[in-house]
Order: C-alpha cells, then structure tokens, then sequence
C-alpha cells in the first residue's frame, strides 16, 4: 500500500493513525501543500485524485481518497480491529460524530480555504484568526455535548473508533491556531487518553518523513 499525504494535513494524519491501527504496512508518499504552488496541483497527482487534496490511498489496483472513504475501505477489506465497532445504532453515532469533524469544520478551516481568504478576498490576519475562532467555537460546542452523551474511554463508549480518529487532529489544529479549549473538559479529557495510544502518537504529525523543524 501506498499512502500520500502531507504531514499537517489533518485529513492524512486520520489515515495513518487509521492504518497504524490496523497495522498494515505502507509506504509514505509526501505531497508538499505549499511548495512550487502546491505539488497537490501538478498533472501527475492529479491524474491520481482529481480533487488536489490528500490523502490518496493505493491498495494494489485499487485508488482510493477522502479520509473517511479510506477509513471505511480498510474497515470492509481489513476488518480487524473495527474502526466502526458494534451493532449498527451504535455505528450510525461513531459515523456522525466523525462527519461533525471531517465534513462539517475541517471544511471551513483547511488550506484551500485559508488561501482563498487570504489571497483572493485579501481578510487580514485579524479577521482570518476570528474565522477560525469562530468554526472551532461552533463546532468543538456541539461535539461537547456529543461527547457528553456518547463518551466512556473514548469518543463512543470504551471502544476505539472513527471517531477518535477524527478528533485527534482536529484537537492538533485547534492548538497549532492557538484556539481557547477550556470550555471543553470532556473533549480535552478524551483527547489526553487518545494522544498516549501508540498507533495514535506514531501518526502525529511531528513524526513524520516530510515535517519541517
């Protein structure tokens, strides 16, 4: 397998903790975000992902992207231990509490977005920075309140999921944009037991091949 990807992005940090997991071997293919204008945008990544995003995973013939279609790919093909453990209500609350991350705030926050704002409606540091206040404040809320209501060990019950998957480098962005989690105790709580996992601290972004000092 072959899995490329960039260092800080979020959305490559969930599949590598999600193949560390699982233990599956693969070989790193870094995709620089920012140099040359971005590697994600020359033809032959392109031809890969049509999209210009990481991750991409390649599983012999099999080309796959998005982090949560990866996620479920490995699930299916690779079924031990399950990213979506239990019976289907308990799988449908793992599947939403990770859409709440992965498709509802790293949307709003991710790189494209934040160069669009900078470089093409030209918002200043100030403004930008209130953006991310903003998304963050909205959606970490909310996933409180999930958490309140799902958590034991971990995001859903005491079982390791999809879930925690996508908080872990939602929780690494908050802090690399300086976000304020103090109105966060269960969020901040789960996150401490998540980051000591060892499939989880191998995947941090500071370990890896391509991260700059």
């Amino acid at each position: 397998m072959e899995l490329y990807g960039y260092w800080r992005s979020s959305a490559s940090y969930r599949a590598r903790i999600a193949l560390n997991y699982k233990r599956l071997d693969y070989n790193y293919l870094p995709v620089h975000l920012l140099n040359d204008g971005g590697e994600q945008h020359k033809q032959a990544y392109r031809q890969l992902n049509p999209n210009e995003l990481v991750p991409t995973l390649v599983d012999g013939h099999n080309v796959v992207h998005q982090s949560l279609a990866i996620m479920e790919y490995l699930d299916e093909k690779y079924p031990g231990p399950a990213l979506l453990p239990g019976k289907a209500a308990n799988r449908a609350v793992i599947r939403a509490m990770s859409l709440d991350l992965a498709s509802e705030l790293q949307p709003l926050i991710n790189l494209r977005v934040q160069q669009y704002l900078t470089n093409e409606l030209k918002v200043s540091d100030e403004e930008k920075s209130a953006w991310l206040q903003h998304w963050f404040k909205v959606s970490f809320s909310a996933f409180e309140i999930s958490l309140n209501d799902n958590a034991g060990t971990y995001c859903v019950g005491d079982k390791f999921s999809m879930a925690d998957i996508c908080l872990v480098p939602q929780v690494y962005s908050a802090e690399r944009f300086g976000i304020d989690l103090s109105d966060y105790p269960c969020l901040r709580e789960v996150y401490g037991r998540l980051a000591e996992l060892p499939w989880v601290a191998d995947a941090h972004p500071s370990k890896q091949p391509d991260a700059e000092s």
